[in-house]
């Protein structure tokens, strides 16, 4: 429940501080005086928009902080899957700056609006003239039936399944769609892999090529070097060899006088080997290059063709055409195997669609079942206040798979007798209305079990016996919630377990809206003005006190 509600600089509230007693606690005061400021504060714990205009002092910045006792409503859940910590007492709190930037807290952790809305739900319950709206719409009155069935479960295990469905439903789209372009480039891309796979293309080809190419095209210049270099190491007269020779047999008669000569020697000698064996293979080299137009030419067409391909796919390098080549074979592939993966899909989803269809008939079952009851307990209710006449139809539709099922549901009410039940907003009232509103909540208050719930002027239109009754309709339903009435019938103030008093405070330059809870003697003063006006005679007073004590 809410245990304690502070406003700072909103609207006409500079500084408000109230304590709502568990139980029925009925706000009245005059018109003007700020009960509706003190719901919009209220609504911004829900998440509703924020505006800078509601800044009572516009330098300063707004704060709205409410703390809920939840201790008895199994809400843990709700505070993991939003990754919150839980407190038995938890805070929600507003701010926004005069900037108008709005930030939220739980638990003084910083949320989004999403995660405020979703909390506040779970907690509180406001019930407005702007209901009376939501009342004729389809979802809403779904939402109702659900509420009494008890559907959460059925809901949840309908909704997943509802998910997994259109998300297959999304992957078959997705690849039928695909299927469609790759059908478009089919041919194309089938031409394109083709071609490269008939090229037969090897990684290190290029360079390869290119090396040859270039001997082959240089050929006589490497022949006539390679043969220069044959000719001054051993064909030269007397040759580099021979004279290495020679000198390393004169060093040979002195290696045993120094160890130095032998290590010259020796030096010598391998050096003498070294270019032995490069003359040797400059000779093989030699006879190994040999001008070949016909190859020249062949090597010249195969390097085009790869550059051809490289410039029409946009790479420099044969492992890009590689690359290519097997992306172009998995798009091929892809064509050729997506019949079988989209007969795959089909099949799945009618498998998973025959599921959903019996979730939704455990769900629409659910409903169908309790809809008499709802009726029952809605036009009993009605009689009792004052509208014996009444008659209350809801009608059951098939649709499509929805996120809600396959329901469309349609509240058909009549307030008078002969006529016809129609769509609420052709036949009710504002008075009717209010009671219709009050009937719903009141079966749905022993479904549920939310902390707090709040009734903004639901009393509109009606007076006399029936206020009466709806003020014990809601000591009944406080007996479960913490119920929160602002009112301006004294039928219901007097039903009050506790009663405040919402008045303008101007004592000052500027005009404050301000609250008080009111002493017995107070309540019995305030419910006598709202009987008779502002000097209450003294029938008023005993009827009053009449009212409260009876």
């Amino acid at each position: 429940m809410l245990s304690e509600l502070e406003i700072k600089n909103y609207a006409l509230i500079q500084h408000l501080h109230l304590h709502p007693h568990n139980a029925l606690n009925v706000i009245t005061g005059e018109t003007g005086a700020g009960k509706s400021i003190m719901l919009g504060a209220i609504g911004l714990l829900m998440g509703n928009r924020a505006d800078t205009k509601a800044l009572f002092n516009t330098d300063e910045k707004c704060v709205i902080e409410g703390h809920f006792d939840i201790k008895n409503y199994n809400l843990q859940p709700n505070f993991e899957h939003l990754e919150l910590d839980y407190q038995e007492i938890t805070s929600l709190r507003r701010e926004i700056s005069p900037s108008g930037k709005s930030r939220a807290f739980v638990n003084d952790t910083p949320v989004n609006l999403d995660v405020l809305k979703e909390i506040s739900a779970k907690l509180l319950d406001i019930h407005s003239q702007h209901d009376n709206l939501q009342l004729g719409n389809n979802l809403y009155q779904l939402t109702i039936v659900d509420a009494f069935a008890q559907n959460i479960a059925l809901k949840n295990t309908y909704f997943i399944t509802y998910q997994k469905y259109t998300q297959l439903q999304r992957q078959l789209r997705k690849r039928q769609k695909e299927y469609q372009d790759f059908q478009k480039e089919y041919d194309y891309n089938h031409f394109l892999h083709e071609e490269l796979q008939k090229a037969n293309l090897q990684p290190k080809e290029q360079e390869e090529l290119e090396q040859e190419l270039g001997r082959a095209e240089r050929a006589e210049e490497i022949k006539m070097r390679l043969h220069r270099l044959v000719g001054f190491l051993s064909q030269s007269e007397p040759s580099v060899l021979d004279e290495m020779r020679g000198i390393g047999n004169a060093l040979g008669h002195i290696t045993e006088l120094s160890p130095a000569y032998l290590a010259i020697q020796q030096r010598l000698e391998s050096c003498r080997l070294e270019l032995d064996d490069i003359t040797q293979e400059a000779e093989s080299e030699a006879d190994d290059v040999e001008y070949n137009p016909l190859r020249t030419e062949e090597i010249g067409d195969r390097l085009s063709l790869i550059y051809n391909l490289q410039k029409k796919h946009n790479t420099d390098t044969i492992q890009g055409l590689l690359d290519i080549q097997e992306n172009l074979a998995e798009k091929i592939n892809k064509v050729l195997n997506f019949d079988d993966e989209i007969e795959v899909l089909k099949k799945e989803l009618e498998e998973l669609k025959n599921t959903l269809f019996l979730h939704a008939q455990n769900l629409s079952e659910s409903r169908k079942q309790a809809i008499p009851h709802i009726v029952e307990s809605l036009l009993m209710l009605l009689r009792e206040l004052g509208m014996p006449n009444a008659s209350l139809k809801i009608e059951i539709n098939e649709i499509e798979f929805s996120p809600e099922g396959t329901d469309l549901v349609n509240l058909l009410f009549s307030a008078n007798k002969g006529v016809a039940p129609q769509e609420i907003s052709k036949v009710a009232s504002g008075g009717e209305f209010s009671r219709l509103m009050l009937c719903i909540k009141y079966i749905l208050a022993q479904k549920t079990a939310l902390p707090t719930i709040i009734f903004d002027e639901i009393d509109t239109g009606i007076s006399g016996e029936i206020a009466l009754k709806m003020g014990k309709m809601f000591q009944t339903m406080a007996h479960h919630h913490q119920i929160i009435a602002i009112s301006h019938l004294h039928q219901i103030a007097a039903k009050g377990n506790h009663h405040y008093f919402v008045f303008k405070d101007n004592s000052t330059e500027r005009t404050f809206s301000r609250i008080r809870q009111l002493t017995d003697q107070e309540r019995i003063q305030e419910i006598a003005q709202m009987i008779s006006g502002a000097f209450p005679s003294e029938s008023a007073i005993l009827s009053a006190k009449e009212l409260l004590y009876s």
